[in-house]
């Protein structure tokens, strides 16, 4: 097995998401193991975060008749939340609010952003794919920590359309 046999099987095994394969022949073997092995346990832990929106909600929801204040104001910030518009991830990955280190964020609250926008940078497998705004409007929440892991469509901003 040349090089390119073994750059091209590196590739495809890329490609195929998968977390190990081993190749074997006579007078050959190789092992070539993806990041993917190491981070199953990081996706399962952004799946808490996923759902723990929904979890809020519907207390909250269920709490609105009550006469108790608290839980009125709980619900005025809920359906104040509905008017607003999220930008979601489109994938899995890691979250980052920066090109790079040593650059400044693309958006903070109170920022405009128009439709094509640069908002985010998400990394999956060791690729940054840029995220941008699929609407106008105005930054009002940033609802992920910068360098923490997200799902696919977990809101990552809230913006104001009007």
């Amino acid at each position: 097995m040349d090089i390119k046999d073994i750059q091209n099987l590196i590739k495809f095994v890329s490609k195929a998401e998968v977390s190990e394969v081993k190749y074997k022949t006579k007078d050959f073997e190789i092992t070539i193991k993806t990041p993917l092995a190491g981070s199953e346990v990081a996706y399962a832990q952004p799946a808490v975060y996923h759902t723990a929106p929904q979890q809020v909600a519907a207390p909250v929801q269920a709490a609105a008749p009550a006469a108790s204040s608290a839980p009125a104001e709980k619900a005025d910030a809920a359906s104040d939340d509905s008017k607003y518009v999220a930008i979601k991830s489109p994938m899995i990955g890691t979250f980052y609010r920066k090109p790079s280190p040593d650059k400044d964020v693309f958006v903070n609250v109170g920022d405009e952003v128009s439709a094509g926008k640069v908002v985010c940078v998400i990394e999956a497998m060791k690729l940054f794919n840029q995220i941008e705004s699929e609407i106008s409007g105005k930054i009002v929440k940033i609802l992920v920590d910068d360098a923490t892991p997200v799902e696919y469509d977990q809101p990552l901003f809230l913006v104001d359309p009007s």
